[in-house]
């Protein structure tokens, strides 16, 4: 028996070590399933006549345009402002760069700015001193290097996705095997510990999508009242990126910015942020770890340290396991330690 389990363990490792390049996509592949599931169900019924590979296929090709919507439009919209970069670093070091009008509007520093601009950007060698480190060449390295990396990412993505595939194809059984597996090495307390955490990862991803769609909506419902060019892209890459950890900021932000430097209010501009500001402290540090914690029925307390702690620990995916990591601890700590004893 010993011998078995050393050799179980030691598979087990190199398993893990073989794969550890493809564990992240794995493991958002997993969540994803979790969490979808039951909207798989219902989508395979109405349209698909039932679970199939087809249905699996269809369902994937559909979370994949989900995903990949924002992402084009962000990515888009980059690149139509690269060459305008490059264009404004050349001018910059032969010429310098005047005061914009739009600093002049700022409603906080406006003063000090423009001091820093014509000490630092107006006068030719100042401008060139200062962007040394900002030159083409280098910004078209950065370009370069971050071209490479999208491939890297977006090859991920995709066996993320055939991952997905993979699981919706064979959820019941896979869901069997380790529902099996759990009642054989913990007992009949395993199942239990399995259907926490699924409850905590679907709780997990629904609450971080309700909370972002919230979120933009509110926040892109600032862009229309301040006159935000482009208010509607801004919108959707604000409820985009509100999923990940300080990515609306950085989109309510440069709105802010493009609407001063388009001939917009700086009163407008401050009021986009402030708002920007108190709907994203809300709705990220009471909204979400409140929805969080009831739908997965965890404490408030342990929802919040399992989503931030998670994203301390792990990165932007320790934002669902983090949760999980809660709910299976007070799913042990309840079912297998704290067993109250029955009344006769």
């Amino acid at each position: 028996m010993n011998a078995r389990v050393v050799f179980a363990i030691v598979l087990v490792a190199l398993g893990l070590w073989t794969a550890a390049g493809f564990l992240p996509p794995l493991i958002w592949a997993t969540i994803l399933a979790v969490a979808l599931w039951p909207l798989y169900l219902t989508f395979a019924k109405r349209f698909m006549a039932g679970p199939s590979p087809a249905a699996a296929l269809v369902f994937t090709v559909l979370v994949a345009l989900i995903f990949m919507t924002p992402v084009s439009l962000a990515l888009y919209t980059v690149a139509q402002q690269s060459d305008m970069l490059l264009d404004w670093l050349k001018r910059a070091r032969e010429g310098g760069v005047d005061v914009p009008d739009w600093v002049a509007r700022l409603p906080i520093a406006a003063e000090s700015t423009q001091q820093w601009w014509r000490a630092n950007l107006s006068d030719p060698k100042a401008a060139t001193a200062w962007l040394k480190t900002l030159s083409a060449d280098n910004v078209s390295n950065l370009f370069t290097t971050f071209g490479g990396q999208l491939v890297h990412r977006l090859f991920l993505l995709f066996f993320s996705l055939l991952a997905l595939y993979a699981l919706l194809c064979s959820g019941r059984t896979v869901a069997a095997r380790v529902l099996e597996t759990c009642d054989r090495l913990f007992g009949e307390a395993g199942e239990g510990l399995v259907e926490k955490m699924m409850d905590a990862t679907r709780a997990t991803v629904n609450g971080t999508v309700l909370v972002a769609v919230g979120e933009g909506l509110a926040i892109g419902a600032s862009y229309f009242v301040a006159g935000v060019p482009y208010a509607l892209t801004f919108l959707i890459l604000t409820t985009a990126f509100a999923m990940i950890p300080f990515g609306a900021w950085l989109a309510f932000t440069v709105a802010a910015i493009v609407t001063i430097s388009n001939g917009g209010s700086g009163v407008a501009a401050a009021g986009v942020f402030v708002w920007g500001t108190v709907i994203m402290l809300a709705g990220d540090h009471f909204v979400w770890p409140t929805l969080v914690g009831g739908s997965a029925r965890l404490p408030f307390l342990l929802a919040f340290v399992g989503i931030f702690g998670g994203l301390a620990a792990f990165g932007l995916i320790g934002l669902f396991v983090g949760p999980v990591i809660m709910a299976a601890l007070l799913a042990m700590w309840r079912e297998w330690i704290f067993r109250p004893e029955s009344k006769a």
